[in-house]
C-alpha cells in the first residue's frame, strides 16, 4: 500500500519506557474504512501503539499521519477519533443518555440534536428505551454497546477499540464481535481493535497486525496469516498447531522414520540440518487415504477432547517418533469406526501444508 493510500500512516514509531523498548520503529499504514485488528500476547506492544494513535501516549520517535494531517504531537482533543476501553469506562451518576452525550455536550451541540443522536446510536446498539436507565442496571455486554455508542457518537472518522470484549463471557463476546463487525461495515468507519484472543481478530478482522516484543512480526488478511505464517511466532500463535524436530537433506525432510518433498513451505531458506516444522491439525487427514497414497502411517489415540460435533484427538506414533500429535476427527467419524483410547488409526500428511523454520 502506498502513502497516498493510507488513512493513517505509522512511520518509524518508537516507544522508551527508560532502559526498556516498547515499541521498536514501526511502520504500519492502515487503509479508510479497513477493520484492523493489533494481535499479539500481553506486553507486545500493542496496546501502547494504540495509545499513541489516540495521542494518551507520546513516541519517543516516529509520526502519526491521519488523513494526510501529521497528528504526531497532538493532544487528544484535537484528534479526530473515539475509543471503547476494556473497562467500559462509563460515568455512574449519568443517564445512558447523558454518557452517550457526552462528547456532544462538550461540542457545545445543540440539545435537539443530541436529543436526536443519542436515540439514532442508542438503537443502532440494540438497546432502544434505554436512555434513562444507569450503567448499574445494565449488563456488562449492554454497558459496552453504550460504551460503543459513546464512541461513535460524534461521528469520528477513526473508531480505537482496547480489548473492549474480553471482561465478558464466552457467548456474550461471541454475540457482540459479530454486532462490532456488522455495525462497522454499516458505518465504513476505519476501525483499530487491539485484542490477545486469535478467534476473534480472526472471524473479525480485515487485516491481523500480528505484534510480539514491540515489533510486527507479520501483517496480513486472516487467511494469509493463519495459512502463511512469516514466522514460527505466528505460526505458534495464531490458531492451533502441531510442532516438530526434523532434519533436512538434499530437498527433502526427514520426518521421523517419514521422508517427504521440501518446497516452498521452507520458509526462511536455511541450510541442511535441523529444523522444527508446523502443521495445523485439520492438515493430518483420517480420510480419505487410499491404497498407494504416500506420507501415510499409523498412529494410537492416546487422549479424545469432545467438543461437541468435533474431538481433539492427541495421538502417538512410532514412525514420526512422537507422541504429541493432535488432529481433528469429527463426531461421526469416530462413531463410524468405532474408535476410542488405544485404537490404531493412518493417517496422512500434507507436506505442501507444512511449514518449516
Amino acid at each position: 500500500m502506498s502513502n497516498d493510500d493510507a488513512f493513517l500512516d505509522l512511520r518509524g514509531i518508537r516507544k522508551e519506557f527508560g532502559s526498556f523498548t516498547a515499541l521498536k520503529d514501526i511502520d504500519l499504514r492502515i487503509r479508510k474504512g479497513e477493520f484492523v485488528c493489533f494481535l499479539g500476547p500481553s506486553g507486545c506492544g500493542k496496546t501502547t501503539l494504540l495509545r499513541i494513535i489516540a495521542g494518551l501516549e507520546v513516541q519517543t520517535a516516529g509520526e502519526v499521519h491521519q488523513a494526510g494531517r501529521d497528528i504526531s504531537r497532538l493532544p487528544p482533543a484535537q484528534r479526530d477519533y473515539g475509543i471503547v476501553f476494556q473497562s467500559y469506562a462509563l460515568f455512574p451518576n449519568l443517564s445512558v443518555a447523558d454518557n452517550v452525550a457526552y462528547g456532544l455536550v462538550n461540542r457545545k451541540t445543540p440539545r435537539a440534536q443530541i436529543a436526536s443522536r443519542v436515540s439514532e446510536l442508542v438503537r443502532l446498539v440494540g438497546l432502544p428505551g434505554s436512555e434513562a436507565k444507569y450503567p448499574s442496571q445494565l449488563s456488562g455486554g449492554q454497558q459496552q454497546r453504550i460504551a460503543l455508542a459513546r464512541a461513535l457518537a460524534t461521528s469520528p472518522s477513526l473508531l480505537l477499540l482496547d480489548e473492549p470484549l474480553s471482561a465478558l463471557d464466552a457467548l456474550e463476546r461471541q454475540r457482540l464481535r459479530q454486532e462490532i463487525r456488522a455495525l462497522q461495515q454499516k458505518l465504513g468507519v476505519t476501525t483499530i481493535m487491539v485484542t490477545h484472543d486469535q478467534e476473534e481478530a480472526l472471524s473479525v478482522a480485515d487485516r491481523i497486525v500480528v505484534m510480539n516484543h514491540g515489533v510486527i512480526e507479520q501483517v496480513g488478511t486472516p487467511m494469509e496469516i493463519y495459512r502463511e505464517p512469516a514466522s514460527a511466532f505466528v505460526a505458534d500463535f495464531v490458531g492451533k498447531v502441531n510442532v516438530f524436530p526434523a532434519q533436512i537433506s538434499a530437498g527433502h525432510l526427514s520426518l521421523g522414520e517419514l521422508r517427504l518433498p521440501l518446497g516452498a513451505q521452507h520458509r526462511d531458506g536455511s541450510a541442511d540440518g535441523g529444523c522444527r516444522v508446523y502443521l495445523r491439525p485439520e492438515d493430518v487427514l483420517a480420510r480419505p487415504i487410499a491404497a498407494g497414497d504416500a506420507h501415510v502411517f499409523d498412529a494410537v489415540i492416546e487422549k479424545i477432547e469432545f467438543l461437541g460435533s468435533y474431538c481433539h484427538v492427541h495421538v502417538g506414533s512410532a514412525a514420526l517418533h512422537t507422541n504429541k500429535l493432535t488432529v481433528y476427527l469429527s463426531l461421526n467419524f469416530l462413531s463410524e469406526q468405532s474408535l476410542a483410547i488405544g485404537s490404531t488409526l493412518r493417517l496422512k500428511l500434507l507436506p505442501e501444508r507444512m511449514k518449516v523454520f
